[in-house]
């Protein structure tokens, strides 16, 4: 690939691109695009539970920024992608917790697109698909167990494993050649995803359990959601 979207990187090995400024400015517009048609939704939408109202639009854009601060404090950065980061698949997911799906999912999507604008390499258009707008988007799982007792802690497991599932995908569809030889390339997808996914999954389990912690996301969530 080699035009106005993208053009060779090589950081990877053969064959990876590199998102040129057009390529960038197109995904922006993209991200742009997802806020506007949530927007024109939230006037449209006669079901008010299911509208997307400004106190969403705020806290969800806030969610993203400080997603988006806390994955470049990386703790252990894997060779082709991924890291261990300070918490900040939390943020996404506190969201889909305080909000529920619908919002939740918007919300993970347009964070994947960001991180994808950040750090904009890639293989091939499908590549790119699931590795940022389906794998981080699937942290809006979340939002199916909002109203369930230990909603978080369950939704947060739900979402980083539909994040693992769509990275593994990608990690055996296009990145099988550099699984060792002998090696299936699904154990090696899965135990590569798990490498960084498992410890910050761990270390944010925790971190929400403790008492002092979870009290003070309890009130934020509580300003979050007032009417």
């Amino acid at each position: 690939m080699n035009n106005f979207f993208a053009t060779p990187e090589g950081a990877w090995g053969d064959g990876s691109v590199h998102l040129t400024t057009v390529g960038i400015a197109i995904v922006i517009a993209v991200i742009a695009v997802l806020l506007v048609v949530a927007a024109i939704m939230r006037h449209r939408n006669s079901d008010k539970k299911k509208s997307l109202t400004t106190r969403q639009l705020v806290y969800s854009a806030v969610a993203i920024a400080l997603a988006v601060v806390c994955s470049m404090i990386k703790l252990f950065e894997m060779p082709m992608g991924g890291s261990v980061t300070l918490l900040s698949m939390l943020f996404v997911v506190l969201i889909a917790y305080w909000y529920g799906p619908y919002v939740g999912i918007m919300t993970a999507v347009a964070y994947g697109l960001v991180q994808f604008v950040t750090e904009p390499i890639f293989y091939t258009i499908p590549q790119m698909l699931l590795d940022y707008p389906l794998a981080f988007g699937a942290l809006g799982l979340a939002g199916f167990f909002h109203k369930k007792k230990y909603g978080l802690q369950i939704g947060y497991l739900v979402g980083v494993v539909g994040r693992f599932i769509f990275a593994t995908i990608s990690g055996v569809v296009f990145f099988a050649a550099y699984a060792p030889e002998g090696m299936n390339p699904l154990v090696y997808s899965m135990g590569y995803q798990a490498s960084y996914l498992v410890p910050e999954a761990v270390v944010t389990l925790i971190i929400i359990s403790i008492p002092p912690v979870a009290k003070a996301l309890a009130h934020v969530k509580k300003q979050a959601v007032e009417e």
